[in-house]
């Protein structure tokens, strides 16, 4: 008989809370030129061109985007150089690789441009080249990007402007960093600042570096760099992205721009820092990453749009949101909905708290923020106030003569 019962019987209900889910704040995927035309290959069309290929480790890399010489990989094939100093020196996996440099059409690697990093959409295929393909990150790999470089060519302007751009709404949804190389045209360190602002770069997700750091003979792009430490700090983390990459350690042995040493003091090196640029210090403790401050200070004081950690912060927690909500898209708005978002959310936020990733967070779903007429075309509206620690970069001692002390010569 239809709906009788007899017995013991168990259903369930979803669960309240939700756990988030992982997001890689530090995931790189790195535009450039890679020797696709070593790679044997029965038609060398089917070569990894404008197509983004995720790796995991140096040997990898090789096989996908195959191998020249170290000496000549650094000054031609910058995603060579990228899988070089990120692998190997710094340890740390995985990253993006997107190759533009196309054998079939260049010629040469020297024929890439500008215009091939920035790339496009073609109107008839709808086929995306260069940052374009950021978009399809995602949707291939389940991963959100969290920077974005082109080393090599990020020192021209407009490469370093769409850098920009695309760091931010990343599928309508992400928001990653961009990392950006100050170039040779920059004839020396005190024109630094004026190019930033000159050029339009004063971007709070843009992070730009000074300096190419040398490891033994070879060169290296200072975004490559500064990529690899700020992944390998994440990483000493639980890949929460609250520690800033400065004053940590490189791993080369000096820094050279437009052909001379680079050999800062720390009062030029902080001189930089309050100009939005970061660089590297051979101070205490060895070379290391040197500098808090996005592209956009001074001109933005915003704390979270001029502190790289809150800034990736923020990226990291508002990702880690989009992902992990997702699944409530289309649910029933009701007190059920609203309650399990917020509580989820509160108990994320007080572990965090708890672990000093953030000084404190809540959500709250407030009424003046969500009039009638938006519930009742579908929308939601919360609150989320948060407080991530800045960096100490500025620690005083003030050191004061006591006369008082000479009673002790009479105890």
């Amino acid at each position: 008989m239809a709906g009788y019962r007899h017995g013991v019987f168990v259903s369930e209900v979803p669960t309240s809370l939700l756990p988030p889910v992982r997001v890689d704040a530090s995931l790189p995927v790195v535009i450039g030129t890679a020797p696709v035309h070593t790679l044997e290959l029965d038609d060398p069309a089917t070569a990894p061109v404008n197509t983004p290929v995720l790796v995991f480790n140096r040997s990898e890399y090789v096989s996908k985007f195959g191998y020249v010489p170290e000496d000549e990989s650094s000054h031609d094939y910058t995603l060579s150089e990228f899988a070089d100093v990120y692998f190997g020196s710094y340890g740390v996996c995985p990253a993006v690789f997107i190759n533009v440099f196309d054998p079939m059409f260049h010629g040469h690697v020297s024929g890439v441009t500008s215009q091939n990093i920035i790339g496009g959409i073609d109107g008839p295929t709808l086929r995306k080249t260069g940052l374009e393909l950021i978009s399809e990150v995602f949707p291939r790999f389940r991963m959100v990007p969290g920077q974005i470089l082109a080393p090599g060519f990020s020192g021209d302007a407009e490469v370093a402007v769409a850098i920009g751009a695309k760091c931010e709404n990343i599928n309508g949804h992400f928001r990653a960093t961009g990392i950006i190389d100050i170039p040779k045209d920059v004839q020396n360190y005190t024109e630094a600042p004026a190019w930033i602002v000159d050029k339009n770069l004063t971007d709070e997700n843009l992070i730009a570096f000074l300096g190419q750091p040398k490891v033994g003979d070879a060169l290296h792009w200072g975004s490559t760099h500064l990529a690899g430490v700020t992944a390998l700090r994440d990483a000493s983390s639980g890949g929460v992205p609250y520690w800033s990459p400065s004053n940590n350690r490189m791993i080369c042995n000096g820094l050279v721009h437009n052909e001379s040493e680079l050999a800062l003091g720390p009062e030029v090196a902080q001189w930089l820092n309050g100009n939005g640029i970061v660089t590297g210090l051979n101070w205490i403790g060895g070379m290391v990453a040197w500098g808090n401050r996005t592209a956009a200070y001074p001109g933005i004081t915003d704390v979270k749009d001029t502190f790289i950690p809150i800034r990736r912060m923020f990226n990291w927690i508002a990702n880690t949101i989009v992902l992990t909500y997702w699944q409530k898209l289309d649910s029933p708005m009701n007190r059920r909905m609203v309650n399990s978002i917020v509580d989820s959310i509160n108990v994320w936020l007080n572990g965090l708290t708890a672990r000093e990733y953030i000084l404190g967070g809540r959500l709250m779903f407030l009424e003046g923020e969500n009039p009638t007429t938006d519930m009742m075309d579908g929308k939601l509206r919360f609150h989320l106030y948060l407080c991530t620690p800045p960096p100490a970069e500025d620690i005083e001692f003030i050191l004061e003569y006591d006369p008082n002390y000479f009673e002790t010569l009479f105890s």
